[in-house]
């Protein structure tokens, strides 16, 4: 699967999409997923993996360290030899000049004395660096390092650690990861193939964008109609499906009130918005919609709907009183042209179309639109 990156509110987020048949044949896409809880899983299991190594990880750091200090210690005494060698030989010209050449004499005796005094401050340097960098490691660096390398989670997640690193490290031990979705499910099985051929097999669950995807979902909504039924508030059914183990369809432990309250509403325990007919000019007459019930019964999101209406793919117009909602003007025949642009397949918008002349119409200004604000769409429903 080829991987896509975005940014969202959580940052730089990847995606997995198996799309190569799309591409070369014009196909659906296979499948796709976020790339977090599978990221994830995979890290843990090299972590894991990694953990009886971290003896021997803390005695190959320990070596490399000394090994290291030990270079530097030969580069040191090398400077130091070079230095004596610089010493004796301004010693032997000074001794080999003839006295009656003064000039000669002291200038040669300046650098003798410059090499001595090299030579002193060069043998200071190193007694310093010794005394700060011991060939041997002090017993409080030796634990320091077996107490790093006991961490592997922690020097993963380390500033130190770069990207690279990591995935240098996954690369070592990993030969290939398989992931299978079940349909639009939750459910992924995951297959890691190790360096060496060995595999371990995995049951992952991953975040879906509706919650009707979720393999539970008949469970979860015959559960919502039981304690509904019973009289429970929103909050108290979202406390006892997170006791039940039911999660939302990002895989959080915890329905939100209003999930709840949307949920009872869409399954029609309970009246909402859309049952209040009632406008600024009077009730709904034959041929109007609110947008939220338009858009349930086409079978495609809210937001879309509500971007064709700014497009002037469909006619209505806001409720002068609060919620300020938007009424769709739309017979039996508008709503059937409605269902079957939605069917249309997606980028069929985006193409430019050929007469029956050969004469090519720009069709950009009908592009089909994406999610739009928030915000606008606060009034909308």
């Amino acid at each position: 699967m080829q991987v896509s990156y975005e940014t969202s509110r959580q940052g730089l987020t990847g995606r997995y999409c198996c799309q190569r048949r799309h591409h070369t044949y014009g196909e659906p896409r296979c499948q796709q997923m976020a790339a977090r809880f599978l990221d994830d899983h995979v890290v843990a299991q090299v972590l894991s993996a990694l953990a009886p190594a971290a003896l021997e990880l803390s005695v190959t750091a320990t070596r490399q360290v000394e090994t290291r200090r030990a270079e530097v210690d030969r580069i040191w005494r090398q400077r130091l030899e070079r230095a004596d060698f610089a010493c004796d030989r301004a010693r032997r010209q000074y001794q080999l000049a003839e006295p009656e050449n003064r000039l000669v004499a002291r200038q040669l005796e300046r650098e003798w004395e410059a090499a001595l005094a090299e030579r002193a401050n060069l043998g200071e340097d190193y007694e310093r660096y010794q005394r700060q960098r011991p060939a041997r490691l002090s017993p409080a660096e030796l634990a320091a390092i077996r107490a790093l390398a006991g961490d592997i989670p922690a020097l993963w997640a380390a500033p130190t650690t770069t990207m690279a690193d990591r995935k240098r490290l996954l690369r070592a031990v990993i030969e290939s990861v398989q992931v299978t979705a079940d349909g639009a499910t939750e459910r992924v099985q995951a297959t890691v193939t190790w360096a060496g051929g060995h595999q371990t097999h995995a049951a992952l669950l991953r975040p879906v964008a509706r919650i009707d995807q979720l393999s539970y979902y008949p469970a979860l909504t015959g559960r919502i109609r039981a304690l509904a039924g019973e009289g429970l508030g929103n909050a108290a059914i979202a406390g006892r499906l997170a006791a039940e183990g039911f999660c939302t369809p990002r895989q959080h432990e915890r329905f939100h009130d209003g999930e709840i309250q949307h949920l009872i509403r869409r399954l029609g325990l309970r009246p909402g918005l859309d049952h209040d007919h009632r406008t600024d000019q009077g009730s709904l007459a034959p041929g109007q919609w609110w947008l939220a019930a338009l858009a349930r019964e086409i079978g495609m999101p809210a937001a879309t709907l509500f971007g064709w209406l700014k497009r002037g793919w469909v006619t209505g117009r806001q409720d002068t009183r609060a919620p300020y909602r938007w009424i769709i003007t739309a017979d039996h025949a508008e709503v059937e042209r409605l269902r079957a642009l939605h069917q249309l397949p997606a980028g069929y918008h985006n193409r430019r179309r050929w007469t029956d002349d050969g004469i090519p119409i720009d069709t950009s200004k009908d592009k089909e639109p994406d999610n739009h604000g928030r915000e606008d769409l606060r009034s909308s429903h």
